[in-house]
């Protein structure tokens, strides 16, 4: 009797914990604070630093802080947010291939789509440090020389496996994730990317692989100013592992071909990064927008910038102004998505909301960098003109339709 109450009481406590990971609505503070954070932000372009508030920002149900779960094999793969004690006990995981339908969406009604209650597939590495070179293969490669890209173009999808290493970076709070085969005739390019304000960058862990999957390193910051004072130095430590004969990344990276992505405040860090630094040659902003609606202004004809954002979001009119401001010359898209499901509104239209780039949105992003870091000129047509999948196309295994538009090409 006594093993029979034993037995039912742990499926219990095990179905308790599959549901733990619930999805939960945005939290009216963080629309708040988003739209006060003028006055917590740096002012773009005025090249001063302002301390951002710590409670500044929070991603749409994240529940990284409630979540003890540790990484496991299963037979379905999807992300799973990482809290302190599983990133300090795994430093090294390789995660399977996976299709975008592993990847939750964030629905317009301010969904978590980082947690699910399926464990993400991904196995431990025999070494766990960082400096242990993965095997390479040229089979992987296209052709010599150039950017190396994953052969699998789909940008709904995983296509190759990936090294997921946390708790690295120049500051020790970043994720580092690249090709578990890196190639031995290709240089790859670095792709840095910005979680959005007192947000872990675990929470974005779907968007990392899927762009490290698809040929490039990626190295996500602890956390995202606003003012590129983490993205540069995240550079420069990157810099120096391409330098070094004894790192599994020396002589891997083309550091002349750096973008920069990132969600919300992690948009603001990728905008300043592309005005301040010229290493990196693109970004493509996720829910966010200059609040002084000048910084695209800013940035240099050279360069290319794009923004995905939500029809319903709090970002909405500063993507928009940024966007629309004259003085803008760069060669620079809008990409909204329409047609979501949810409560949170904008100018008269509700739907996709604050957490729908990095997650429902993340084919813009993956295709914008193949395009300007790849050179895959044939996906110009995807962005620009009057027919484009990102001009009027529907996203992919998502409700709803991108609605973009171009200028300066």
């Amino acid at each position: 009797m006594k093993s029979k109450l034993l037995t039912t009481m742990v499926l219990a406590s095990s179905l308790a914990f599959l549901n733990c990971g619930d999805e939960s609505p945005v939290s009216p503070d963080s629309i708040s604070n988003y739209l006060s954070s003028s006055s917590g932000a740096v002012e773009q372009g005025s090249g001063e630093e302002t301390p951002l508030s710590s409670a500044e920002e929070v991603v749409p149900g994240s529940e990284s802080s409630q979540q003890g779960e540790t990484v496991a094999a299963s037979s379905s793969s999807t992300d799973a947010v990482p809290n302190e004690s599983t990133a300090a006990s795994s430093s090294s995981v390789v995660t399977e291939p996976a299709s975008s339908a592993d990847v939750t969406p964030a629905s317009s009604a301010g969904e978590n789509p980082a947690v699910s209650s399926s464990s993400e597939v991904a196995k431990t590495e025999s070494s766990s440090s960082e400096e242990a070179k993965p095997a390479s293969s040229s089979s992987e490669a296209k052709a010599e020389g150039g950017i190396f890209l994953a052969e699998g173009t789909d940008e709904t999808k995983d296509q190759l496996k990936v090294k997921y290493i946390e708790r690295t970076g120049h500051d020790g709070g970043g994720i580092l994730a690249y090709p578990e085969q890196l190639s031995n005739d290709q240089k790859h390019a670095v792709v840095v990317w910005g979680p959005g304000g007192g947000t872990e960058p675990g929470a974005y862990g779907g968007i990392i692989r899927r762009l490290a999957s698809h040929g490039f390193v990626v190295i996500a910051l602890r956390e995202s100013p606003g003012n590129a004072t983490q993205a540069i130095p995240a550079l420069n430590w990157l810099e120096k592992k391409n330098k070094d004969p004894n790192d599994a990344l020396y002589q891997k990276l083309d550091m002349t071909k750096v973008g920069c992505s990132g969600h919300s405040m992690g948009g603001l860090e990728s905008e300043q990064a592309l005005i301040k630094d010229d290493r990196v040659i693109t970004a493509m902003l996720n829910n966010s927008g200059d609040l002084g609606h000048t910084a695209m202004s800013q940035v240099s004809t050279s360069k290319t910038i794009g923004i995905v954002y939500g029809e319903g979001g709090m970002e909405r009119p500063n993507a928009e102004a940024d966007y629309n401001n004259q003085g803008v010359k760069a060669p620079a898209c809008l990409i909204k998505m329409t047609g979501g499901q949810g409560n949170e509104c904008q100018q008269g239209e509700c739907g996709w909301g604050h957490g729908s780039g990095p997650w429902g949105g993340m084919a813009a992003t993956v295709a914008w960098m193949r395009w300007h870091l790849g050179g895959e000129d044939n996906r110009k047509a995807d962005f620009v003109g009057s027919s484009g999948k990102y001009i009027n196309g529907p996203i992919v295994g998502e409700r709803g339709n991108w609605k973009g538009q171009c200028k300066n090409f």
